[in-house]
């Protein structure tokens, strides 16, 4: 969905699971943007440590079986100094969101998980640039981090 909205001029790297939703990709691609797509696991990257200046996790963690093997993966490949951007569902540190909760056992075999807690994962190297409220009162957030120039 985001490949529409990113900026001409720039290369850009595409990873899913299956091939049906990269079919869905190529369909979106504009001839202009320089895009390849790669068929494997976002917990599990196949690419060399540091390749990326950016990297684009939108409505990723609450999608994985690991969010943390997700986020690990993320920052193996992001270059120092690199930014990571992330939109995505999270509850809130100590939110008790009852309705969610209940829902998750059943929901999460379907499509996402209602719990994952952003700041209950782990990720040193990373910095917390910003990390505002997007949608549903902040039931979605952008958060964005660098990584560390060491």
């Amino acid at each position: 969905m985001d490949l529409p909205y990113l900026p001409q001029g720039a290369e850009y790297v595409g990873i899913d699971l299956t091939a049906a939703m990269l079919k869905r990709a190529t369909k979106r691609l504009q001839s202009a943007q320089s895009c390849y797509l790669h068929q494997g696991d976002v917990m599990q990257l196949p690419y060399a440590d540091e390749s990326f200046d950016i990297v684009i996790m939108h409505l990723i963690l609450a999608v994985v079986p690991e969010p943390q093997k997700s986020l690990d993966e993320a920052t193996r490949v992001l270059n120092r100094g690199g930014t990571l951007l992330i939109f995505d569902k999270f509850l809130q540190p100590h939110q008790h969101a009852p309705v969610r909760r209940l829902m998750n056992p059943v929901i999460k075999r379907i499509a996402t998980n209602t719990n994952v807690v952003f700041e209950n994962l782990h990720a040193p190297a990373l910095t917390v640039l910003s990390n505002k409220p997007a949608l549903i009162n902040g039931w979605f957030r952008h958060i964005v981090l660098e990584k560390s120039h060491l």
